[in-house]
């Protein structure tokens, strides 16, 4: 289908499945039956808890390779390689020395950089940040954006994602020369809707920047690195010569050749390389909050500061903390943060109750339709850490609420005024009830057999997966427009409240547009056989012949349109493609879209004259009448999203 090939086009996956250096939103599992002890975190079960479970992940997922590292208590109990670095060489992964990339887990360093410049009284997380910037925001809503905003990813940017990867050294921008040149626009006031952003991270580091005078990359090795002994760790882009030969190639599939080094040009937001101990020392820090041995990262306020719960969200749902997010499960208090790249997916898991600490990292996207990740911290949490209470809700569900929560949701995570709005439309969630039991469904949110999850309500607008964990909590906004929070905090579905916004009737239209336009061209040679089989010429003037042509060749230039979609999506694949390289295909395909518009003008003009043409059959005005309607309701589809919009900083 035809707007499955615009999801693909453009990247719609960057949002959903495997968000760049972002956080992904997986398909919620069902766990098993819970061991309501626990078993005991010992070096000698995890192994072979983790033995079982990931070598099976890694065979059917065709994963190259994967690490596992967990400490407790200050001490690193378990860390392990599993599969290859390199398949073609047979290099198997150490935790001590092979690099992953994990991914938006290089926040958290960012984060505790601008933490360590707050306590030194340099940063404020509730002053204006445009206070420190050498250029300035626009005052889009009357209040401004902080860092706390940013570090809460509430500063109501929109999704900027061009240049979020290039393809060779050169084309990397100085931190400073990107912000200023790809400022998204400002849809949401700041410090109310959590809508993950990479490019608010990214002016986070260059705030240290501007208050430590150091560049962002030193100040890190400096700051963190160093103190943590993290040598096998940088931000640095392409590597360090020294550290080449221990980074793991990032793969596809396991059984594909290796892709090329991943260049992330919003760097403090994931271009983080570093091995599974060093990340374990950097968890440890935090877990002793601020501490390693006798080195001190952070004062412990600034650190319990940092992972303490900030307002906003609903009581019985996750919030964000000052960079990292809750993860809790089971009733233990977990915070923590996940991270993508193309190529490389990892989560790191603070258990703060228990001073434990997971870090997961895969070198390969695999085939997997199920988040592999989810499922070993979700099984880990069952086996060490279980339920620990079995509290049970007795509120029933009422027809009201559920009546109330029907409808389609779309991201806050999206973009509104480039011609990446069309990604909200294939992002959407429909939410249904499901009257045989009084549940509710969410689009996307399905269980490891694939078929949907049903939450039951537990409390006022509060819904509870059955048989499970996940949660779904709807709420009102100051304009009365209804919100879905779920189990990830920087992200909210809100309801689509206009019409023309809605994804079923989009795609009724765009169905239907497209029927009638390849009905007509396949028709068009059929037609002409048929006449000159049976000796009967076309009996239409010389002007009515040159608009039916003129008519036909715009249903052709939107074939071609489409066509260009299809070999357009079929380059992305790669992410760096999402510069200035294509810039001239987007214009091109721009440029058919102005010929479909004053096309469609030209199929209204020819309906007319067909209609005020007596000798024309009925069936043949008809038919004209609907193509132009079709012709311009495919114009409409693509003006109304914005892919018309010939502003390129996307």
């Amino acid at each position: 289908m035809i707007y499955k090939t615009l999801f693909q086009l453009y990247c719609i996956a960057f949002f959903c499945c495997s968000s760049i250096f972002g956080d992904t939103l997986p398909n919620l599992i069902i766990s098993e039956e819970r061991n309501p002890h626990g078993q005991e975190l010992t070096t000698e079960d995890v192994g072979a808890f983790f033995d079982g479970l990931v070598p099976l992940q890694i065979r059917q997922a065709d994963i190259a390779g994967a690490v596992v590292a967990i400490v407790k208590d200050g001490t690193l109990i378990f860390a392990k390689g599993y599969g290859y670095a390199d398949t073609e060489k047979k290099i198997p992964i150490s935790p001590e020395t092979t690099l992953f990339r994990p991914g938006s887990i290089s926040k958290l360093f960012t984060w505790t950089a601008v933490m360590q410049q707050v306590e030194q009284g340099k940063l404020d997380l509730d002053r204006d940040v445009n206070d420190y910037l050498d250029f300035k925001i626009p005052n889009t809503f009357d209040k401004p954006i902080t860092l706390r905003d940013i570090m809460t990813h509430r500063t109501g940017f929109e999704e900027s994602i061009k240049d979020l990867c290039v393809g060779c050294a050169d084309d990397l921008q100085p931190i400073s020369q990107y912000l200023q040149t790809h400022m998204p626009s400002r849809i949401f006031p700041p410090g109310e809707t959590p809508a993950y952003s990479n490019y608010a991270t990214t002016m986070a580091a260059y705030l240290v920047e501007r208050v430590s005078g150091q560049n962002f990359n030193d100040y890190v090795e400096e700051h963190i690195f160093t103190p943590l002994n993290m040598s096998h760790s940088t931000f640095q882009q392409p590597l360090p010569e020294s550290l080449q030969a221990s980074m793991s190639n990032g793969y596809i599939l396991g059984s594909l050749n290796p892709k090329p080094f991943e260049l992330i040009q919003t760097a403090p937001g994931g271009s983080l390389s570093a091995s599974a101990i060093d990340i374990t020392r950097f968890m440890i820090m935090h877990l002793q909050n601020g501490h390693y041995g006798n080195v001190e990262i952070l004062k412990p306020e600034t650190a319990k500061q940092m992972h303490a719960r900030q307002e906003g969200w609903p009581k019985e749902m996750h919030a964000m903390c000052l960079g990292f997010y809750e993860q809790s499960e089971n009733g233990h208090r977990v915070i923590g943060h996940g991270g993508d790249t193309v190529l490389f997916h990892s989560n790191l898991h603070l258990i703060l109750d228990a001073n434990v600490g997971l870090f997961i990292s895969y070198n390969s996207a695999g085939q997997s339709t199920i988040d592999l990740r989810g499922i070993l911290f979700n099984q880990f949490m069952d086996r060490y850490f279980p339920e620990r209470s079995s509290t049970e809700y007795e509120k029933p569900s009422t027809v009201q609420d559920l009546q109330s929560v029907i409808g389609n949701y779309e991201p806050s995570r999206r973009s509104e005024t480039t011609f990446l709005a069309i990604s909200t439309l294939f992002q959407q969630k429909n939410v249904t009830v499901n009257l045989q039991d009084n549940t509710i469904s969410m689009a996307g949110f399905n269980g490891l057999n694939q078929q949907p999850l049903r939450f039951q309500e537990i409390a006022p607008m509060v819904f509870r997966e059955v048989g499970g964990k996940t949660k779904i909590a709807f709420v009102n906004d100051v304009s009365g427009r209804r919100v879905a929070y779920i189990d990830y905090p920087f992200i909210v579905y809100q309801e689509v409240n206009k019409i023309l916004n809605k994804q079923d009737i989009n795609y009724l239209i765009l169905k239907l547009s497209l029927f009638i336009i390849l009905s007509t061209l396949l028709s068009w040679p059929i037609a002409a056989m048929i006449r000159k089989h049976y000796d009967k010429p076309l009996m239409l003037n010389l002007h009515d012949k040159c608009l039916r042509i003129f008519v036909h060749l715009v249903c052709v230039s939107i074939v071609i349109y489409i066509v260009g979609l299809l070999i357009l999506a079929s380059a992305l694949n790669d992410f760096s493609l999402l510069s200035q390289r294509t810039d001239f295909w987007l214009r091109t395909l721009q440029g058919i879209g102005l010929v479909i518009g004053l096309g469609s003008l030209l199929a209204i003009y020819n309906s007319i004259r067909c209609w005020a043409n007596k000798q024309r059959w009925l069936w043949s005005k008809i038919w004209n009448t609907l193509l132009a309607l079709s012709c311009m309701s495919f114009f409409w589809f693509i003006y109304h999203w914005n892919l018309m919009n010939f502003d390129l900083n996307y």
